[in-house]
Order: structure tokens, then sequence, then C-alpha cells
């Protein structure tokens, strides 16, 4: 596994397979052109591969051997996917699921095959279901009032493991409310997404693909501290999500108060690359800003964020403060995150508040951390 998180190539290694046994890798890890090659590797006709790709991605099946599949997959899938074998599905155990009072937002603490656990929230909007998804174990970002921030970084997630959490929230759904379905999906969980960005853009491409889970790319919103080499990689390569960015600062001095990564990749470095995220894409930015009292809910920080962002396609999305253990701020008054959204409207952006959703069950923005458990080497 290289750094960014991904399995070696499609095939790396394979040469060598009568000497040495490759690293079993999981079929989530896979596009659906990289599934055609799999199958074809072994000598069936890619045409299998709407078969296969339907029943992983599409039905969620954990039970490849219980399907019923043509004679030629079926044999393949007996002797190439399981324990012990080539192939295997990601299947993260259920270790914890707490539903909050709201009644809508469900969060699932899931093991992945290491042992390491990330959180998952399903939050449901009057009829619509939304997933939050973690992209990592921990976060190397440092945000202090993030408890994600907070635990420090263990590992990337490799794409299966991503795409294994949006699958899992719908298993549970398809149990509860058969008659809904995850229309929405924001990495907002555990984890910087452009710090492993590979693994991310590979989960994304798999979760947008129409023959399965079909979650369309407008309806994908990744959230970013500000990596800046991954903000313009997205432009360059003309991703098609939706980006947020994370600001919480007007100046250089109050951001990086709050947010380590600024030290990095300045705020001046940051606004220039969204601006030129702007004009290459022709998209609006979200911009993610955490209310905290005394810290960035005056009423001249509303103005310095307005020139900040002037000119551009924006739109502000304010989040009073949800409370973590390992920082002592508070939320800011009402009254004042009001004023602070009013000045904002004035200049001419579209500025909201975000719904909180779970923060009695720490499933909000902000909350979501989960034990340390480093793999053995």
């Amino acid at each position: 596994m290289d750094k960014s998180g991904l399995m070696p190539p499609l095939g790396e290694g394979m040469e060598g397979a009568s000497m040495t046994t490759p690293t079993p890798r999981s079929l989530h890890d896979f596009s659906f052109h990289e599934i055609e090659g799999v199958l074809r590797a072994s000598g069936l006709s890619a045409h299998h591969a709407k078969a296969l790709w339907r029943a992983v991605l599409r039905e969620n099946e954990l039970d490849l051997a219980s399907r019923d599949f043509s004679p030629p997959l079926k044999e393949w899938v007996e002797s190439h996917v399981g324990e012990g074998k080539a192939f295997f599905l990601d299947a993260p155990e259920v270790v914890d699921e707490t539903h909050s009072s709201d009644g809508l937002t469900r969060k699932f603490l899931l093991r992945h095959r290491d042992g390491q656990t990330t959180e998952t929230v399903l939050m449901g909007y009057d009829g619509r279901f939304t997933a939050c998804v973690s992209s990592q174990a921990g976060c190397a970002m440092g945000c202090v009032f993030c408890a994600t921030g907070q635990m420090g970084f263990v590992r990337h997630l490799r794409p299966g493991e991503i795409v294994a959490q949006v699958l899992h929230a719908r298993r549970v759904l398809a149990a509860t409310q058969p008659d809904k379905r995850i229309r929405n999906l924001v990495l907002m969980g555990m984890g910087e997404p452009l710090h492993n960005y590979d693994s991310v853009i590979q989960a994304l491409g798999i979760l947008s693909n129409v023959r399965g889970t079909s979650i369309g790319p407008s309806r994908i919103s990744i959230s970013t501290v500000g990596v800046v080499p991954g903000i313009l990689r997205l432009a360059e390569e003309g991703q098609p999500y939706r980006l947020a960015v994370s600001l919480h600062g007007s100046t250089e001095e109050e951001r990086s108060a709050l947010v380590p990564a600024s030290k990095k990749w300045s705020l001046a470095e940051l606004i220039a690359t969204c601006r030129k995220y702007g004009e290459v894409t022709g998209k609006r930015i979200f911009f993610e800003w955490t209310l905290i009292a005394g810290k960035n809910d005056s009423p001249d920080t509303a103005h310095r964020l307005a020139e900040l962002l002037k000119g551009m396609e924006a739109h502000v999305n304010l989040i009073p403060l949800n409370p973590t253990t390992g920082f002592d701020g508070t939320a800011a008054a009402v009254e004042s995150g009001r004023e602070f959204q009013r000045i904002l409207l004035d200049a001419g952006f579209p500025c909201t508040f975000r719904q909180r959703r779970g923060i009695d069950v720490a499933a909000g923005c902000g909350q979501l951390k989960a034990a340390k458990v480093r793999a053995a080497r």
C-alpha cells in the first residue's frame, strides 16, 4: 500500500503469483472497469462484471456465495472470494450504534479488518437521507475544536473502507425504511479527505457510478480544512463534486489559532487558491464557519470575511460550535450568530445556519472520534 492509502495498481505483482502469495484485495476497492479487468485476468468474459458489480454495489451483498450467478461467475466467486482467498468484501463490524433524541440521526462505530475504528453518521432530513463518512482514522490537521483532530492521525482509509461505510448506511436504511434511499453524501466525518486524495476520488467514482449506488456527483460534498494542493488538483482534474472549505478565521492570526494547517497553507494562499478553483470550474464554493464565542463571532470578523470573499461565487454555512472534551470554547450566542449572518447577507453572500443533528450523541460537526488502534506491522 502506498502513502495515499491505495493498494498497488491492478495486476501489479500478479506475474509472480506462482512464487509468492499476493496480498488479498477488497472488491470494494475496484472501479467497474477494474472489476472487468479482474475477471478477464481469470479467463472470464468481462460481461460478468455487470452481475458482480450489481450484487456488490447496488444490492449491498456481503454473501456472494449465496447469489444465483451464472455458472462461470459462481465458480469464480467460490474459488476467489472469501477469507484466505485473493479477494474479500469490506464488511466493517458494528461496534456500537447510537440514536439521537432527534429521531433522525444514527451514529455507527465501525471496526475495520485491522481493528481500527471509525465513525459514520446517517442523517434524515424531511424524507431524504445523507450519509456522513470518514476518510481517515484520525486526522493530521489538528483543528483545536475538533475531536478527530484532537485524537491525531492513525492511517488513511482505503477506497473500499470508504465505500463500505455508505453501503452499511444503505443496508440500515433498507431494513428500516425500504422506500427511502441515500440521496446525499458528505465527506465530513473523521479525517481530511484531500490528505487522502487518491483513495477518496477512487471511492467517489465507485459510489457515483450509475450501475451501483448511483449517488449523483452534484450531491457529493468534499470538505477540506484548506489543503491547497488538493483543491488545485480537484480543479485541474475537473472533479464533479462540491467543494466545502472550513475557514473559521478572517485573519492569519485568527485562523492559525484554530486551524494549525494555516501555518502550512496561509489564509492568503488558501483564498487565492479558492479564487482560482472558482475561475477554472465555475462552481460555487461552500465555506464552513464554526462560530466560537469571543474567537471569531464579532461583527468586525464578519466584515473582514465578506471582504475576503468579495467577487467569489460563495455560500457561507454557519455552524455553532459543538462541544468536545478537548476544547474549552463555547458556541457563539444566538444574537451574535444572527448579526454575523446579517452582515454576510447584506454583503451579497448566501449565508445559512447548518442544521445541527445528533449533538446529544456526539454525531455533530467536529464531534466524531474513535479509539486509536495501531495495526501490528
